[in-house]
């Protein structure tokens, strides 16, 4: 069991690039997860790490060997993946990536601790490209096309931007009836966290380019919720975030003939690995649960 220990803090280590973030993640200080580490290159004969002030960066001997610790994690998992479906309870640590928007998808995560309490989960909330496989993530929920051939998916659903304003807001300034009117009103923008670039408003084929004013600008949804239920411009924002919004009349949608946008949510997974009970049951859940009406 040292042993396992030891591999498994060599692992964490080599996914975080860091003694202190694996240390965090196991819940030790970073000075016992390098003594482990050290302890298991004097055993093995070899350096894993090269070690800087800043940073640790795997030898090739210590990327060869963390190939290997992998499989055996893997196959650990799988023993106790078929110990769990013989007992018929979906159990264990459950690793997701999900996009900044996914705070908006919280009311269904919850639901899902709820009817499953045995799968922990350990959810990361970025927009960042994450690579499913080298950062050890069991699954991702993303919006856009697959093209990594490593993973699978499957659809969780469909959504649409709508441009949005609070009824006080379009009595006080006039409902736009043309996209051109968008000049004369306040814009609350979103700007991409990972490129720094605005979100395109989308508007309908052959409707002239609109300099936008920018009112406000943040990079995630809620903070634009907010501004937009206060009265103070237009946002553009996807529905499944404004169920409440639109069924209490906070906010309604304007110049819906000219917006044109679907956008598809996928979970991902890597397809080299056993779907396990836990993530087949958190995707069925959030296939099911996410955008049902």
């Amino acid at each position: 069991m040292d042993s396992l220990g030891a591999l498994n803090a060599f692992v964490q280590a080599a996914e975080a690039r860091s003694f202190t973030g694996a240390g965090r993640h196991l819940g030790v200080s970073s000075s016992a997860i390098g003594k482990a580490v050290a302890r298991l290159e004097e055993r093995l004969g070899v350096r894993l790490f090269h070690r800087s002030t800043r940073s640790i960066t795997l030898t090739p001997e210590g990327a060869r060997f963390l190939e290997r610790c992998r499989r055996i994690f893997s196959e650990m998992e799988a023993a106790e993946q078929e110990i769990a479906q013989t007992q018929g309870v979906p159990r264990g640590r459950l690793r997701i990536s999900m996009p900044l928007a996914g705070m908006l998808m919280m009311p269904t995560v919850s639901a899902f601790m709820r009817a499953y309490p045995e799968v922990e989960l350990d959810l990361d909330f970025t927009d960042r490209l994450v690579d499913i496989i080298d950062e050890g993530f069991d699954g991702v929920v993303r919006a856009g096309e697959v093209s990594d051939s490593r993973l699978m998916s499957r659809t969780l659903g469909v959504f649409r931007l709508k441009l949005v304003a609070s009824p006080g807001y379009l009595a006080m300034r006039g409902t736009p009836q043309r996209p051109e009117a968008l000049i004369d009103h306040a814009c609350l923008q979103h700007r991409f966290a990972t490129n720094g670039k605005l979100e395109s408003w989308p508007l309908a084929a052959g409707v002239k380019e609109i300099d936008l004013p920018n009112t406000a600008v943040v990079n995630t949804i809620e903070p634009l919720i907010h501004m937009a239920e206060q009265g103070l411009g237009i946002a553009c924002l996807p529905d499944f975030a404004l169920r409440r919004q639109f069924r209490d009349g906070t906010l309604v949608a304007v110049l819906e003939p000219y917006v044109q946008h679907q956008g598809v949510f996928r979970m991902l997974w890597p397809s080299s690995r056993h779907l396990s009970p836990k993530l087949r049951v958190f995707v069925d859940f959030m296939a099911q649960n996410l955008f049902a009406d």
